[in-house]
């Protein structure tokens, strides 16, 4: 019989959604019995593990769970152009994403050139974004001759709105929740089994905004009205989001998204790099192997109480293996992950294979 992780027993339905995320590791590393993950409720996930020990290979067998379930859309925030494989599911993979320049927000916007709000130039941006919907909209707004600011401070504006120009990051057709999610509900019936946001052709700075557009809209999207689908989404190394202009938007799925409906996983080599309150927030925490005492005292600082060993000293040693906590049931579990029905495209490149 197998047991559904992120689901207290008293809620148990087989008829739930829920994905198969691979089996209990024996003492002998022999596998056991079936291990799942509940879909029909929102989650907050961490999945942490140094290089080459099943990170980003857990997110995708994750992935591909919630791609054949009903109900759910995955969401993949791909930074490193490992997870178009999913094609081959039916999910949509976006080799160009953009987002709409007003789904940043003035403050944003300001954060994200590194500028001010307070200053000169910095307030001429804030007013451009709350005046104007486009990129293009925001650079006539600055150029205008209606603005109050001397021509230094324009030029100045003008400059830092061409390189944001420059990233190919903004479109005023850019990608949306509704497009995410298949909405109208109608939509909801079409083979698309998800989305991959492929973020490698971006520079940091576009990636973190094409992020942070995406979780602020399907969270707003989920407030606003029901959705075709409950998104979940999943971020490759999100530490790099989590310390950009991202974060906040992130944070506010982490903290509030359980309601809405709008669930997260987080995927990190450096946990010790996540703002505390991922850790302490998440309800399902994946650990493969770690080995820098920074991070592993992370995880020990959020511990739960019902852990009753410190996790440093249980964490697995081989690859594919994975200590799983999950805080609705209370619980610690020994897993063996499950093989990916796609290709998994995060491995390393070997000089052997150019021989």
């Amino acid at each position: 019989m197998s047991r559904i992780l992120g689901r207290r027993e008293s809620e148990s339905d087989p008829e739930r959604p829920a994905g198969h995320l691979g089996s209990y590791r024996a003492r002998d590393g022999s596998p056991g019995a079936r291990v799942r993950l509940d879909f029909e409720s929102s989650h907050a996930g961490v999945v942490v593990g140094k290089r080459g020990y099943g990170k980003s290979y857990t997110l995708g067998v994750l992935a591909e769970e919630l791609a054949d379930s009903m109900g759910v859309a995955p969401i993949v925030a791909d930074p490193m152009g490992i997870f178009d494989s999913l094609g081959t599911l039916g999910a949509e993979v976006v080799a160009e994403p953009r987002v709409a320049a007003d789904a940043l927000g003035p403050r944003t916007w300001c954060d994200l050139l590194g500028l001010a709000p307070d200053s000169a130039v910095g307030a001429l941006v804030w007013r451009a974004a709350a005046a104007r919907a486009t990129l293009e909209g925001m650079q006539s707004f600055v150029a205008g001759a209606d603005t109050e600011a001397d021509r230094s401070t324009r030029r100045a504006a003008e400059n830092h709105l061409a390189l944001a120009d420059s990233w190919d990051a903004f479109a005023p057709d850019g990608l949306t929740a509704a497009d995410l999610l298949g909405d109208p509900p109608e939509a909801a019936s079409e083979t698309r089994s998800g989305v991959v946001v492929d973020l490698s052709g971006l520079d940091a700075e576009a990636a973190n905004a094409v992020v942070r557009g995406i979780a602020r809209d399907l969270y707003d999207h989920c407030v606003r009205e029901r959705p075709a689908r409950l998104p979940w989404l999943l971020v490759d190394e999100a530490h790099a989001f989590f310390d950009g202009v991202a974060g906040p938007a992130l944070r506010t799925v982490l903290t509030r998204g359980r309601q809405p409906g709008v669930s997260l996983v987080a995927a990190t080599q450096r946990p010790a790099a996540l703002p505390a309150v991922a850790v302490s927030q998440a309800d399902l925490l994946f650990a493969h192997r770690l080995t820098s005492r920074a991070d592993i005292d992370a995880l020990g600082d959020a511990r739960p109480t019902y852990v009753a060993s410190a996790l440093g000293e249980r964490l697995p040693e081989n690859p594919g293996e994975a200590l799983v906590v999950d805080d609705a049931t209370e619980s610690v579990h020994a897993v063996r992950i499950r093989e990916r029905e796609t290709a998994h495209g995060g491995g390393g490149s070997r000089a052997s294979d150019r021989a």
